[in-house]
């Protein structure tokens, strides 16, 4: 069988089944990194947003703990309660560092820089209470907060004008500022701001009560010195007063009036000197400015709730990563089954079909194709061989039966006498027969694996000098000559009387191909460890064509299958099989006209000591 060609490297089964897992495996990866890396940086900014928001809120909700407090006593169990709802470490320290409250335990160090600074007088943050302009935290309350007498009696006028809005259609709410002073708003917002129903601007809910107008006076009464020292106490009288309708909820506000309105960086020194004043005069009632201090935490660790979006996304992903891994792996599996398949469906046809498959790929699956076609192509020639065997073994057999019952029939009938030639000749196709069986009988214990060989050291001289005589007399008959050659002295390991009938096949084969003055000669030689027997023929050659089948069985270049020219057709197979048993192989060589050589190589051995 010829060598099968090398299969390139980018077409190995094995190499595309790598590649196609790498493409797959590559492709998820990818997948899977873009969409770690996108949850993980939303996450990471929710939880970014989340904690500047939580950190807003824990400075809001210190900065009204000191916009009511004087002092941060009692500030440790605020501190605790925003620690355990946000998970951070909160740490209060007076600004030269001592500590004022701290949510971590004793001894843990502060971080090197301060969040921020709790301050209610100096802010600039925005919560849901409203931009501090003025940079004070709306809760301070200060002089202005009322008392109860007073917030009694404003409620009471708070409800009389509810009722009376009520009356007009105007549907609205009673709120309170930290002061205690009530005021009404609607859906859009404090209605002293927007429209009154003359019926109730009566005007009473905004008098300033006598808490708010000392503390008012006060305040002016603060002003008046700055104003002296910016030089704008007599060319630019300020009066001060209390914004009632204003609908902040934070602080009281406060509001001036010019005599005479200056240039606008005269009004902005003026409003320097008013929030100065109220500073002061809010510093007694809030507590002293603190550092705050925010760490990650000890008892609750940060997590990533993943959002609706990206839980979307991350089974979307994930679904695509799986519908392109089957897709791949359902067009790789299709081009690898489809020829598997072929073959299966080949396989499954009657055997005398004798179907072959396509070979569309040069991989593994297309040598496996060219392999059963092979299997195939012997099977069909072996069938056909077994059918002309049958054939053969019928034609062989029957015409020495043949001849001897038709001499038989008519000896029987008393047409022919039975005299020697007859008898001889009857004799003569037993033999035949005879031959025919025995060399049947070889051939099957060949097949068998159960010839027997009687094995024992045997010189290739005798060997050949044994079969010259054999064959003399036939030899001299035909007019050929029988010369002997044997170069040196070869010794084997056979059955002799095996090795003289593969001889004598060869011999007899080549007198019945071999002409009058022809020459067949018999040579034996040493090569390394084989012994080689030649047997050369000068007759007229076997065809090309007809060279791979001479050791076929029931086999004969003469198609007619006459006797004269040729035997049973069983000889050439027999030396072949004997060959083969005993360890050595045959060949023929042959040119049309120039005659042919047949080679026995058998497996050679040392001369015995008592040769």
């Amino acid at each position: 069988m010829s060598r099968r060609p090398a299969i390139p490297l980018r077409k190995r089964l094995l190499v595309r089944l790598l590649i196609a897992s790498a493409v797959i495996a590559v492709f998820s990866v990818a997948a899977t990194a873009w969409l770690a890396m996108e949850t993980t940086t939303r996450a990471l900014k929710e939880e970014q947003g989340q904690a500047l928001a939580d950190d807003m809120d824990i400075l809001a909700q210190l900065s009204g703990y000191a916009a009511v407090h004087p002092d941060w006593t009692g500030v440790e169990d605020t501190v605790r309660a925003l620690s355990a709802r946000t998970g951070r470490r909160i740490a209060l320290t007076t600004t030269d560092r001592t500590p004022i409250a701290d949510s971590a335990p004793r001894g843990t160090s502060f971080p090197l820089r301060a969040a921020a600074t709790v301050d209610p007088l100096h802010t600039d943050t925005y919560t849901e209470r409203g931009a501090q302009l003025s940079g004070i935290d709306p809760r301070v309350v200060g002089p202005y907060e009322l008392s109860a007498a007073e917030r009694a009696r404003l409620d009471a006028m708070a409800e009389k004008r509810q009722k009376c809005f009520a009356r007009e259609h105007i549907e609205t709410t009673i709120v309170h500022k930290p002061s205690g002073r009530p005021f009404l708003t609607d859906a859009d917002g404090p209605v002293d701001s927007g429209y009154v129903p003359d019926a109730c601007a009566d005007g009473l809910l905004n008098t300033v009560t006598a808490t708010e107008e000392k503390a008012l006076g006060r305040l002016n009464s603060l002003t008046e010195p700055c104003l002296k020292r910016a030089g704008l106490g007599e060319r630019l009288p300020v009066f001060l007063g209390l914004d009632t309708t204003n609908g902040d909820l934070g602080s009281p506000s406060t509001y001036a009036k010019f005599a005479d309105v200056g240039d606008a960086d005269t009004v902005r020194k003026a409003q320097s000197c008013i929030d100065e004043a109220r500073r002061a005069q809010f510093d007694p009632y809030v507590a002293p400015t603190a550092e705050l201090f925010l760490g990650g935490g000890d008892s609750v660790a940060p997590r990533f709730d993943m959002s609706p979006t990206n839980k979307a996304k991350l089974v979307g992903a994930a679904g695509l990563v799986l519908a392109v891994t089957v897709a791949v792996t359902a067009v790789v599996a299709t081009r690898l089954v489809r020829p598997l398949r072929a073959l299966t469906e080949a396989a499954q046809q009657p055997p005398e079909a004798h179907a072959r498959v396509p070979v569309t790929t040069r991989d593994e699956t297309g040598l496996l194709a060219e392999a059963f076609n092979d299997l195939a192509e012997r099977r069909e020639r072996l069938e056909a061989q077994r059918k002309a065997m049958v054939s053969d073994i019928a034609h062989e057999l029957r015409s020495p039966l043949t001849n001897i019952r038709g001499w038989l029939e008519v000896t029987r009938d008393g047409v022919v006498d039975p005299n020697p030639a007859l008898l001889a000749s009857l004799h003569e196709e037993s033999l035949v027969l005879q031959r025919i069986i025995d060399d049947l009988q070889d051939l099957a214990a060949a097949d068998a694996g159960t010839l027997r060989l009687h094995r024992e050291p045997v010189r290739a001289g005798d060997l050949l000098d044994q079969v010259g005589a054999a064959h003399r007399v036939a030899a001299d008959a035909a007019e050929v000559a029988l010369p002997i050659l044997v170069e040196g002295d070869p010794w084997l390991d056979a059955d002799p009387v095996r090795m003289r009938q593969v001889l004598g096949n060869l011999v007899s084969n080549a007198i019945r191909h071999t002409p009058p003055d022809g020459t067949i000669t018999l040579a034996a030689r040493r090569d390394g460890d084989e012994v080689v027997f030649e047997v050369t023929d000068t007759g007229n050659g076997i065809a090309p064509g007809d060279l791979p089948h001479v050791f076929d069985r029931f086999w004969r270049a003469e198609k007619s299958r006459s006797r004269r020219t040729g035997g049973s057709g069983l000889g050439l197979a027999i030396v072949r099989d004997l060959v083969a048993a005993h360890g050595g192989t045959v060949g023929a060589a042959s040119e049309p006209g120039a005659g042919a050589v047949f080679t026995l190589r058998l497996p050679g051995m040392a001369a015995p000591e008592d040769a």
